[in-house]
């Protein structure tokens, strides 16, 4: 297959449309190559380890959820310097899906619930909600530790957005679809204190890499993981 019909067939998949404002110009190629699209390995970030791991793999394109020149670039240095001269030695090409892919129907969102046994869903502007019978420590046996602000007890309906979500007005709206608690991640001190809803906390990766596990488990291709180092101290 060429690159551009890959290109074609993503953009089906979650049409550039779907994507936030400010993902305009980040999305699709972000780094072309020189090989046929054939051999695709899947990842939530393309970090240099990943990258090596995917040029081992014999693959042809690196698809992640974060773009990564996500910001102008006017010095090649670092981890961009040691990221592009695996991809560009290789001619590997890099292909980024990011808020387009979490609304997309079976998206990144909706794998997040899928993990979580939701059901009778509504759509948020960002995210869904859905009902369930769990509590904190039912999601966190799913996800892993969490961060828990507020009382949620047993929870009937939950609104969950896969990475960084805690949006006051977001939060507002959930709670107005019957949400009683919030899952997300990277949540701010006074957003927690205002919620109407009692808000849990998970990792940014714990949310976002089962959609992208799961898209490259539907389409036949190889996921790389790798999370971040982190760990809890005293």
């Amino acid at each position: 297959m060429e690159i551009q019909a890959f290109a074609a067939e993503m953009e089906a998949l979650a049409p550039p449309e779907l994507a936030e404002p400010y993902d305009e110009g980040r999305l699709g190629l972000v780094v072309e190559g020189t090989r046929p699209a054939d051999r695709v390995v899947a990842a939530l970030d393309a970090t240099v380890r990943v990258a090596s791991e995917a040029v081992e793999l014999g693959a042809d394109v690196l698809l992640v959820h974060h773009p990564p020149l996500f910001v102008p670039v006017t010095r090649i240095t670092g981890e961009i310097a040691r990221l592009l001269r695996i991809v560009l030695s290789a001619g590997l090409h890099v292909y980024a899906m990011h808020t387009n892919l979490d609304r997309a129907p079976g998206g990144i969102n909706d794998a997040l619930a899928d993990l979580l046994g939701l059901a009778d869903r509504e759509p948020l502007s960002m995210g869904l909600v859905g009902s369930t019978s769990t509590d904190a420590d039912g999601i966190a046996s799913v996800l892993g530790p969490l961060r828990v602000f507020g009382e949620p007890g047993r929870i009937r309906r939950l609104a969950v957005v896969a990475g960084s979500g805690f949006d006051a007005e977001l939060i507002e709206e959930a709670a107005r679809h019957g949400a009683e608690a919030f899952l997300s991640s990277e949540l701010r001190h006074h957003v927690a204190r205002d919620a109407p809803i009692p808000c849990l906390e998970s990792t940014h990766y714990a949310l976002e890499a089962p959609g992208m596990r799961a898209l490259a488990g539907r389409m036949g291709w190889t996921y790389v993981d790798d999370p971040p180092e982190l760990r809890h101290c005293g």
